[in-house]
């Protein structure tokens, strides 16, 4: 089979969140079950390192219909692990001084990049089985491949498949943007039309043939209110062609056996070289080092939907444990100045990174011995893998992702492979910590095993890849 997956972000190209390792991984595990696969996303101009700027070929340019104007797309070609990138080219959507979204223009921009993938297939002659658009920005790939491309002598009988990362951003915009911008008649208002906006998402899942989300348990939340956002009127109605495929990690990027960004090396087989890895951390962060209390490591996002509402009620519980907490991360105010004021309170035991630093987020994976995660939602989430993967124990609400992957250690048939807590509830987070600091503390041996567990634990995306296949094999009636 042949697929377009289509991004508005991927590793190790643009990234502002897991989209972009799902992008940069899964079509690389698709490639090696022996499928073809081309990624297809935008040319960031001040994003993109310049070290993989020169592996880019300039390909071709064509002119896109936004709205009413003919707007230049250049295209650009690399191939990486097998996988062919095409990256379009606009500098006034694309070339922009921070970030990849936020932007006063995003509904134009997106509408742009979804209607020029359409176009390069078909200028290209590309001729997929399967687009797999993802999340709001690619959402008008269907609706544009349904209204404008359907029935054009080389773009028949291609399936569509529309995956939700996070429902919570949905593309929603003024009616006035339907024909003026998108370029979307008003015979169509109906398909595009959600509580008297223009919402792309459920656009997206009202005309594609299949929409999945990245686990489970998050295909079955998003049919409630609490979770949908506004979008579980339209998601009941189309639960028959909806489904969730857990998202898994790439093992070679985050593998403690090769992994030279951190400290020290380490394997199921010799851990001794975690031990350094947390000294190193400590030392690095001007925390003591010769104590063995426990580190617990955050790297997040500090948002409310995290659970840092949860983590500010019961701090002070936690430190009291004996701990010693790391935390990495940027977001709302209240959070950056709670953790900032945590720190100074507690010198010796806390330290907070402001921001987003990969070569820490890494020595905190390999270095701390729990990872919390109390999201309130969290539709996947890849840092619980990755931190089993370096043997780090995950501390975690069960919602999502997070209630597919990581098994309570409690469970009476041993698949425990972390802490877990059911409601949204500060002193039931407080309880899964308290109970994975008991294990740490109490039972060095029962700890240890479980360390050997969580590394051994397999999240790679073969699994995934192969369930992505199944559905893809489905449609095209293999």
């Amino acid at each position: 089979m042949k697929i377009i997956y289509a991004t508005s972000e991927a590793q190790p190209f643009a990234a502002s969140g897991g989209l972009a390792d799902v992008a940069g991984s899964l079509p690389k595990a698709l490639v090696e079950e022996g499928h073809e696969c081309i990624v297809v996303m935008p040319y960031y101009v001040n994003t993109i390192k310049d070290s993989h700027k020169k592996n880019f070929k300039y390909v071709d340019n064509f002119y896109v219909s936004v709205g009413w104007r003919a707007q230049y797309c250049g295209v650009f070609q690399t191939e990486l692990n097998g996988v062919t990138y095409y990256f379009l080219d606009n500098e006034y959507y694309f070339k922009r001084d921070w970030g990849l979204y936020s932007y006063y223009d995003d509904g134009e921009r997106f509408a742009f990049f979804s209607r020029a993938v359409m176009e390069l297939i078909q200028k290209f002659d590309l001729r997929p089985d399967v687009i797999n658009a993802n999340d709001w920005q690619c959402a008008l790939i269907p609706v544009y491949y349904n209204l404008y491309y359907r029935n054009n002598y080389n773009m028949q009988n291609i399936h569509t498949v529309f995956t939700i990362h996070n429902i919570q951003y949905q593309g929603r915009y003024g009616m006035e943007l339907l024909e003026e911008i998108l370029g979307i008649p008003q015979y169509y208002r109906s398909v595009m039309e959600y509580d008297r906006d223009v919402n792309f998402m459920k656009a997206a899942i009202e005309v594609s043939e299949k929409v999945t989300t990245v686990s489970p348990t998050y295909a079955t939340e998003i049919l409630d209110p609490w979770f949908s956002h506004g979008l579980d009127r339209i998601l009941k109605g189309k639960e028959y062609k909806t489904c969730g495929f857990l998202n898994g990690i790439d093992t070679d990027m985050y593998d403690p056996e090769k992994d030279a960004t951190i400290p020290a090396k380490f394997s199921v087989k010799s851990k001794t070289g975690k031990k350094t890895c947390k000294q190193k951390l400590l030392e690095e962060l001007g925390l003591p080092s010769e104590d063995d209390a426990p580190v617990i490591g955050l790297v997040s996002r500090l948002v409310e939907h995290k659970g840092f509402d949860l983590v500010k009620n019961v701090f002070d519980e936690i430190v009291g444990l004996g701990c010693k907490v790391v935390i990495l991360g940027s977001g709302e105010a209240q959070y950056e100045n709670f953790f900032n004021e945590m720190h100074y309170r507690y010198p010796d035991k806390v330290s907070f990174t402001c921001g987003y630093v990969p070569a820490l987020a890494k020595k905190i994976y390999a270095g701390a011995d729990m990872f919390l995660m109390p999201s309130k939602s969290e539709p996947c989430g890849l840092a619980q893998m990755i931190s089993l993967r370096y043997g780090t124990i995950p501390v975690v609400r069960a919602t999502g992702g997070l209630k597919d992957s990581i098994p309570d250690y409690g469970e009476p048939d041993g698949s425990g492979l972390g802490f877990t807590f059911q409601t949204y509830n500060a002193q039931d987070m407080l309880g899964a910590v308290r109970r994975c600091t008991e294990l740490y503390y109490g039972d060095k041996k029962a700890w240890g095993a479980l360390v050997t567990k969580a590394m051994k634990a397999d999240f790679s995306w073969k699994r995934s890849a192969k369930l992505y296949i199944g559905l893809y094999k489905e449609l095209c009636g293999q």
